[in-house]
């Protein structure tokens, strides 16, 4: 590999196996180097497969992989071992309570999100796009680990690398959904160009999570569209009129 890998964890998952993988330290070439763990890109699996082992190693060596087809909804599934990619559940978060499993979800500019309650043994992980964050994918997803033991007092929450409010530009139709939710929602928008808003997701899923109950929340603040170097991203993609693009992986392990 020639450059390292991109991996930033949280103080929030201290003593907790977890990482937000970038898109360097890979064995992709092309537009889609280095680390590009997206199953649904046009490259080689056997290449993404190799992608999915560095990452996983770096965050918990020699634990199975368990991932998701993932649809962008508010699903959240249990899962008790890894899975090949012809067998992931269509859902946007999974937790687990069995140690020497890795939880994997993929972003390029939507918001990856780790959970931990470290007493009772049990994480989780969510793939937090707008349209799973309005529909409550981290509820479903705090939900889940109670059913499992968890106590969300204790949750700890980690949001990694994802598109920032500067990138992300929206038109009114979208705006107006969340307004719908609720009239709240106002303080994550700012004005844009005429009939369009930038939008801060990353704060909204803080919002959601706080919400909830959780206590603790660490944010990455970190602009995948504008970080090319280290990070994936759709909408820079979408912008540049490119064919493909490539997906980062965040991971969140039991030892």
């Amino acid at each position: 590999m020639s450059e390292a890998l991109t991996l930033t964890r949280a103080a929030a998952l201290d003593g907790v196996a977890h990482g937000f993988l970038g898109r360097t330290g890979g064995v992709s070439t092309g537009g889609f180097a280095s680390l590009n763990a997206r199953l649904g890109s046009g490259e080689d699996p056997a290449t993404i497969a190799e992608n999915r082992r560095i990452a996983g190693d770096a965050v918990l060596p020699g634990a199975a992989l368990a991932s998701l087809y993932q649809v962008h909804s508010n699903i959240c599934v249990t899962v008790e071992r890894g899975n090949a990619p012809d067998d992931r559940p269509q859902a946007d978060a999974l937790v687990t309570a069995t140690p020497g499993l890795l939880l994997g979800i993929l972003t390029a500019d939507c918001v990856p999100v780790l959970f931990a309650d470290r007493d009772a043994g049990v994480i989780g992980a969510a793939h937090a796009g707008w349209k799973g964050a309005l529909a409550g994918v981290t509820d479903s997803t705090l939900a889940a680990m109670e059913s499992l033991g968890a106590d969300r007092s204790r949750i700890r929450c980690a949001i990694g690398p994802c598109i920032a409010r500067a990138s992300y530009e929206v038109d009114q139709g979208f705006y107006e959904q969340f307004m719908a939710s609720d009239d709240a929602n106002d303080r994550f928008f700012s004005a844009g160009k005429p009939g369009h808003h930038q939008f801060d997701v990353e704060a909204y899923v803080v919002h959601r999570l706080a919400l909830a109950g959780v206590r603790v929340i660490e944010a990455a603040g970190i602009d995948t569209y504008a970080n090319e170097d280290r990070y994936y991203s759709y909408r820079r993609a979408c912008h540049r009129g490119e064919a493909d693009y490539g997906c980062q992986i965040a991971l969140i392990g039991l030892g």
